[in-house]
């Protein structure tokens, strides 16, 4: 699960576009948007963890008919370069609630099959563990004097780290080091969620997101808790 983290384009956008969050309406009207998509966003995963977790049938098909996820991967990969690449496909509307939708529920899908794997207790006890944390990332990231926006940088080299030990750790079967690498990953991405929640806020923080990128803003902190989600998941089911 790729993140759409370009931390050039964010500090060129925090320089083109800071001074528009000069207005406190203006933020406000911003962020609520924002949330408004990303609530919508993980309603819909979340229907699709409950249908592969709770459904049989639904799972066995899945299972009997891979290429359905072959599939799902490149038409994932289409839509965040396209998406990273193309101001259009953030910006224009419809264009851009139809690629952030069709992103959704392509994520959603490769999601509900990744839970397929673990027992639904565990799936739910992460769902819930992730919530509180997302939640108290939030509130700490609204009221802390500290600007993490000035950490892009050494988030993506922490993350391209991250990435590339990944690989690597596909070909190790030692329950421990992926218990570890899961840990890191949880720790990466709850990082760069009070980052991104950072860059929605704008601001008295260095970087801000443009306004006119709320499908990017929302996007962004999806990314950043599915895949939160998905590491807590990991750990949790890391005894089975």
């Amino acid at each position: 699960m790729d993140d759409f983290k370009t931390d050039s384009e964010y500090a060129a956008l925090g320089a083109e576009f800071g001074g528009s969050f000069s207005e406190k309406n203006i933020r406000m009207a911003f962020i609520r948007k924002v949330y408004a998509i990303l609530m919508v966003q993980l309603a819909i995963t979340f229907g699709f963890i409950c249908l592969f977790v709770y459904n049989d049938s639904v799972r066995l098909y899945t299972m009997e008919h891979t290429e359905m996820i072959g599939i799902a991967f490149v038409l994932l990969l289409v839509l965040i370069i396209g998406m990273a690449c193309c101001d259009n496909m953030r910006r224009t509307f419809p264009l851009n609630f139809i690629c952030l939708f069709l992103f959704t529920f392509v994520e959603s899908f490769l999601l509900g099959v990744a839970t397929c794997a673990y027992e639904a207790d565990e799936v739910l006890w992460a769902a819930g563990i992730c919530a509180f944390i997302c939640l108290g990332l939030t509130a700490f990231a609204f009221q802390t004097k500290y600007d993490f926006t000035m950490m892009g940088g050494m988030l993506f080299v922490a993350l391209l780290i991250f990435v590339i030990f990944g690989f690597l750790a596909i070909f190790l079967h030692d329950q421990i080091t992926r218990l570890v690498y899961a840990c890191i990953g949880a720790l990466i991405f709850s990082l760069y969620l009070v980052y991104d929640t950072q860059l929605l806020i704008g601001g008295h923080h260095k970087y801000a997101i443009s306004p006119e990128e709320y499908i990017f803003a929302a996007l962004n902190l999806y990314v950043d808790i599915i895949n939160l989600f998905m590491y807590i998941l990991q750990i949790i089911g890391s005894r089975n």
